[in-house]
């Protein structure tokens, strides 16, 4: 059971205690593709619950990445204008066609290989870590391949098209299996500095 809010930017996930819990992309701790399903993929997910412990749910690949921007929802509203219901995916996909023909792209993250803004969807997120008022976010990059880690607030994951003006990024390039874990992750958030980009779209 897994589906997503549009509206509210959260994803509808199970929790043994509650049922089912609302989470935003920034309560994610790993996303792990897995084997087998190619089309849609399904991807393992880690989330911190409203319940205060870490659940496992799977999530398609649409709902994933796709889903938050909310162009196959089928809710509706109504408009003021005509006094009638109008489709909402409507609305949303025009404002996402509106952003992305600006050059906004509702994820983008700092290459560091390639010392380039490069805009991603959830899926190419890897490992996740909460600070005090940010969150640290092992990336990989669907140009070059590598993992880059982009410090950045929670409304740059939570709310498509948000983009911080400056994040931080680690000056250092990691090998594809070099993160696996989240304690490998924050040993090397410890141990790492991070250097303030500052992103001009």
């Amino acid at each position: 059971m897994s589906g997503v809010d549009a509206l509210t930017g959260t994803y509808r996930l199970p929790c043994p205690s509650a049922g089912s819990s609302r989470v935003l992309l920034s309560s994610f701790r790993e996303i792990e593709r897995l084997a087998g399903s190619a089309h849609p993929a399904v991807y393992r997910v880690v989330f911190r619950c409203d319940c205060g412990e870490d659940h496992v749910a799977l999530v398609g690949h649409d709902a994933l990445d796709w889903s938050p921007l909310g162009l196959d929802d089928d809710a509706t509203y109504l408009n003021l204008m005509t006094s009638r219901r109008d489709g909402l995916a409507s609305e949303l996909a025009g404002l996402a066609s509106a952003h992305i023909g600006r050059g906004e792209w509702p994820w983008c993250f700092f290459c560091y290989l390639e010392n380039a803004l490069r805009p991603v969807t959830p899926s190419a997120f890897r490992l996740l870590a909460p600070a005090s008022h940010a969150v640290a976010v092992a990336v990989r990059c669907p140009a070059c391949g590598s993992t880059s880690v982009n410090l950045v607030t929670r409304p740059h994951l939570d709310v498509p098209f948000h983009t911080d003006a400056r994040i931080g990024v680690v000056a250092h390039v990691f090998e594809g299996d070099a993160l696996r874990t989240r304690e490998a992750f924050r040993a090397e958030l410890q141990s790492s500095s991070f250097d303030e980009k500052r992103l001009r779209l």
